[in-house]
């Protein structure tokens, strides 16, 4: 059984105090529409545990999964989509920023990004806010399914070598629709619980601003 196999709704949250209390949780990021709702639902071996929609911008609260033993999967907002109110897109902004910088309970990062476009301006932004906190991040170029073997491999090989300088980012190719890639995401993801378990990872929350989030 995948340390995905058992993921249950657990909360969403719209603001900072509203986080619940966790030992250890992991977050899925990405541009709106790069495909992060359907690769959550992969890995969850489910159809609607994260909502899916052709209309970007649909994920709008930070929205956790209990996947047990005190470990969970955090959905956060996808980010580039401007087609909302400037509040709200403010709102948002402010949000992640906070979470991504200060959440001490958040142990890794996994980027979803279209393999078609990768490493847009936003995309960059992200890797470097978040590599502020020297945290690990996973990168699933996600759709691969839409390439060929060949295209795949070019340009996985070119994001590896775009990415040379960050030593704690990792890639791979994925694929929702042909649920190809799951099992790397899913040891990654061990990987980084089994070092938690051993660090006995934990603290108070540091909800002071720090940064600026892609938007």
């Amino acid at each position: 059984m995948t340390i995905f196999q058992n993921a249950r709704f657990f909360t969403t949250v719209n603001h900072l105090k509203d986080l619940p209390p966790t030992r250890a949780e992991i977050a899925f990021v990405g541009r709106s529409n790069a495909g992060k709702s359907s690769a959550i639902n992969t890995l969850c071996n489910r159809t609607r545990l994260a909502f899916v929609s052709k209309t970007p911008g649909r994920t709008q609260h930070i929205n956790f999964f209990d996947l047990g033993q005190e470990r969970y999967l955090v959905d956060l907002p996808g980010y580039g989509y401007a087609e909302v109110p400037e509040a709200v897109r403010a709102h948002w902004v402010e949000l992640l920023g906070q979470y991504l910088q200060s959440r001490t309970s958040l142990i890794g990062l996994l980027l979803i990004m279209d393999s078609r476009r990768p490493l847009r301006d936003l995309d960059w932004k992200m890797i470097e806010f978040f590599s502020e906190t020297n945290r690990p991040v996973h990168i699933l170029l996600s759709k691969a399914d839409k390439l060929s073997r060949q295209e795949q491999q070019k340009v996985l090989a070119s994001v590896k070598k775009e990415l040379h300088d960050y030593p704690q980012i990792s890639i791979q190719l994925f694929s929702s629709s042909k649920k190809t890639g799951t099992a790397e995401v899913e040891q990654q993801v061990q990987d980084w619980f089994a070092a938690v378990a051993e660090d006995d990872f934990g603290g108070e929350e540091n909800h002071g601003a720090a940064g600026t989030l892609p938007e």
